[in-house]
């Protein structure tokens, strides 16, 4: 697994990816760019942060474990963005800095024993499709209660766009930014490489961007679904 550009080549898509984001009406400073590499060696991760990125997303428990050491990298914070079973929750707390994708009680339980305080995200499904991962709108509060419960600083919510034109997402992201300010929650993590512009325009506080940083992703990846 290595990435396919240059820090410097990163360096000219990250000054393009700012570009969209204010062509999008969407205020620079203030949005998160998680660069995320999955798929990609740690060089990925060195390239995001000579660059100037100081968040990393990674999907994938096994590839957390191979290519971030414990404690953790000091120059940069670890985003899990990926669907996680709970028996993997264990190897990856001393890891990751923003859970992003916590979509049921059992799942934030279980961060809760093992990372008390943990900041997490509640991952909603916005698109009624199985395979995005996430609750239910209608259990969002219901969720967030037993994070809290659970001792989790809940900081936000997290959605993935409809798959289909970058168009089709709004609805969605619209929902999941009126989620965010009905619950009155600060982070509303929203947008990927194709339709980053939308969400940012619908609210997005946080963006996750991966072949928009680092090119196309190596063909083989990893067959556990952490």
């Amino acid at each position: 697994m290595t990435v396919t550009a240059s820090p410097a080549v990163v360096a000219e898509r990250l000054a393009a990816v700012q570009a969209r984001i204010a062509a999008a009406g969407g205020d620079v400073a203030a949005i998160t760019i998680v660069a995320v590499t999955k798929g990609f060696g740690a060089d990925a991760i060195s390239a995001a942060t000579a660059a100037g990125l100081g968040d990393v997303g990674e999907n994938y428990a096994q590839e957390v474990l191979a290519k971030w050491a414990a404690p953790a990298r000091r120059d940069v914070r670890l985003h899990f963005i990926g669907r996680l079973q709970s028996n993997k929750v264990r190897q990856l707390a001393p890891l990751v800095h923003l859970w992003q994708s916590v979509d049921r009680v059992s799942l934030a339980i279980e961060i809760g024993k093992r990372r008390p305080g943990a900041e997490v995200l509640i991952q909603v499904n916005v698109s009624d499709e199985p395979a995005k991962g996430g609750c239910s709108p209608a259990l969002v509060d219901a969720l967030v209660d037993a994070a809290r419960d659970a001792s989790l600083d809940v900081r936000g919510i997290m959605a993935v766009g409809k798959t289909g034109p970058p168009a089709q997402t709004r609805p969605g992201f619209a929902l999941a930014r009126r989620t965010c300010d009905r619950l009155g929650l600060a982070v509303c993590s929203m947008g990927m490489t194709d339709d980053l512009d939308v969400a940012v325009g619908e609210g997005s506080t946080m963006v996750r961007v991966g072949s928009a940083l680092f090119g196309m992703r190596p063909t083989a990846m990893p067959t556990e679904l952490a």
